[in-house]
C-alpha cells in the first residue's frame, strides 16, 4: 500500500487568503483542480454540499492527474489543489504558487487483477517482485500514462523492479492516458492487471472477477500504511 498525502486547504483559508473575501462576495465560487482519483473515490459528492450549504461557496471541480492539475493552478486556473505528489507540492509552494501545504488524509495503492491471475501474483506483498512476475509473463498491464501522482508512483516502482516499462507499450504494457476510473475500466475490459488508489477501487461499479492482488509490502516504505485513517 503505498501512503498519498493530499494537498488542501482550510476553508477558513479559503475564504481569507487565496482569494479574498471581497471576490467570493462578487463570484461566490472557487475551482478546485483535483487527481480523478479524490472525485472517483466519492468524497467531494460527499464533502461539498456540506461545505457549499455552510459557506454559500459554490466548488466547481476540475479533475485531471496531478501534474495537469498543479500546471492548470500554475497558470492562475484554480484557487484550491488537491493533489499527491510532495516533491511537487513543495517545489509549488517554494514557488511562490500557493500559500501553504498541509496534509488533510491518506489513501493507498494496490494493484487489482482478474481471477485467473496469468502473472502468479495474488496475495503477494512483494511489489517489487509483483511487477517483475508481470513483466516476465507479459500478462496485460494498464498504465494511466498521465503524469499523475498515482502514475508517477507506478514509474517509481517499475524503476525500482529494473524494468523498464516503455519498452513494452503497446504490447503487455497499455498506456491510457486517463482518469483511475477510466483506466480501471479499460484495465477490467482487457484482463490487466491495473494500479489503483483503494477509494477509488472500493467504489468502482465494474469489478467483474477482479479483486486485490498486491497490497501491503512491509519492505517499502511508501506501501507500509502506519496505522493512518484512510479515505472510505
Amino acid at each position: 500500500m503505498i501512503r498519498r498525502a493530499f494537498l488542501a486547504l482550510a476553508a477558513t483559508l479559503l475564504a481569507t487568503v487565496l482569494v479574498g473575501q471581497a471576490s467570493f462576495a462578487e463570484d461566490k465560487f472557487i475551482i478546485v483542480q483535483s487527481t480523478t482519483s479524490t472525485q472517483n473515490s466519492g468524497l467531494f459528492d460527499h464533502l461539498l454540499p456540506m461545505f457549499q450549504d455552510k459557506t454559500g461557496i459554490e466548488v466547481r471541480v476540475v479533475a485531471v492527474g496531478t501534474g495537469q492539475a498543479i500546471k492548470n493552478a500554475a497558470n492562475g486556473d484554480g484557487d484550491v489543489l488537491f493533489v499527491h505528489a510532495k516533491p511537487a507540492e513543495d517545489k509549488f509552494v517554494a514557488d511562490g504558487l500557493g500559500v501553504s501545504r498541509a496534509d488533510v488524509m491518506y489513501n493507498d495503492f494496490v494493484i487489482v487483477g482478474p481471477a485467473d491471475d496469468p502473472a502468479g501474483v495474488a496475495g503477494s506483498n512483494d511489489v517489487v517482485d509483483a511487477l517483475k512476475r508481470i513483466a516476465d509473463a507479459k500478462a496485460p498491464f494498464a498504465s494511466r500514462g498521465d503524469d499523475s501522482g498515482t502514475h508517477k508512483a507506478e514509474q517509481r516502482l517499475w524503476k525500482q523492479a529494473g524494468i523498464d516499462p516503455a519498452a513494452a507499450s503497446n504490447d503487455w504494457y497499455r498506456e491510457t492516458g486517463s482518469g483511475m476510473g477510466a483506466t480501471l475500466n479499460t484495465g477490467t475490459g482487457m484482463g490487466a492487471y491495473v494500479m489503483t488508489d483503494r477509494a477509488t477501487w472500493i467504489s468502482f461499479g465494474n469489478k467483474g472477477d477482479y479483486k486485490v492482488a498486491v497490497e501491503g509490502d512491509p519492505l517499502q516504505p511508501v506501501w507500509r500504511h502506519p496505522g493512518e485513517p484512510r479515505c472510505p
